[in-house]
């Protein structure tokens, strides 16, 4: 195989840092977001796969590792303004897609086709697309109310749109998310408690 620069670019998302415009207590950087994107990605596939679905559970995991790859190139463009107007959202859609071929580029002809089902694309399952979409809404409430529960109100109406976004897709494995484990995040180390 050739020698590629793929995994170097990957390995770059730690300094991406998200949240440019708000005040953080706690930096999230790129590569922890996508990680818990993932995880939770993982866990709305296995909740729709308990109630009957059909969803590939790993697949949208390893889809949510890969889902903003692009913002290596871009950087972390701030919601408000990626989605200010129909436009915008357009044109900043089609530069995270410019940038993910670019990073595609980068790997081994042999690879370049195999990774290609790793990043979510047009031929993704609508469904699972829904799916990928939440576990991303669910990460960044999630770090709203935990920048609220350190007393950071700068964050409070991203927690109450964020809440109002996933709640508005009327998806059941959303549902099933924040009623089983949304309490957790609300606990300190100790009240966590390991059974």
């Amino acid at each position: 195989m050739e020698k590629s620069n793929f995994f170097a670019l990957l390995s770059r998302m730690k300094l991406v840092q998200r949240w440019g415009l708000m005040r953080n207590t706690y930096t999230e950087n790129l590569a922890e977001h996508s990680y818990e994107t993932a995880t939770i990605a993982h866990c709305l596939g296995l909740i729709n796969n308990a109630s009957g679905g059909t969803v590939d559970a790993a697949r949208l995991a390893v889809m949510a590792l890969y889902h903003d790859c692009s913002e290596i190139i871009t950087g972390d463009m701030p919601t408000p303004i990626k989605y200010l107007n129909g436009s915008l959202k357009h044109a900043y859609k089609q530069v995270e897609a410019e940038a993910q071929e670019l990073l595609l580029s980068t790997l081994p002809d042999e690879l370049e086709g195999r990774f290609r089902d790793a990043f979510p694309g047009p031929d993704t399952d609508p469904y699972e697309k829904k799916l990928l979409k939440a576990a991303d809404k669910l990460s960044a409430y999630l770090k709203c109310l935990e920048e609220l529960s350190h007393g950071n109100h700068e964050f409070r109406d991203a927690a109450q749109k964020g809440l109002q976004d996933l709640n508005a897709m009327g998806l059941p494995e959303v549902e099933s998310f924040l009623s089983c484990f949304l309490d957790g995040y609300g606990l300190t180390l100790d009240q966590l408690k390991i059974k």
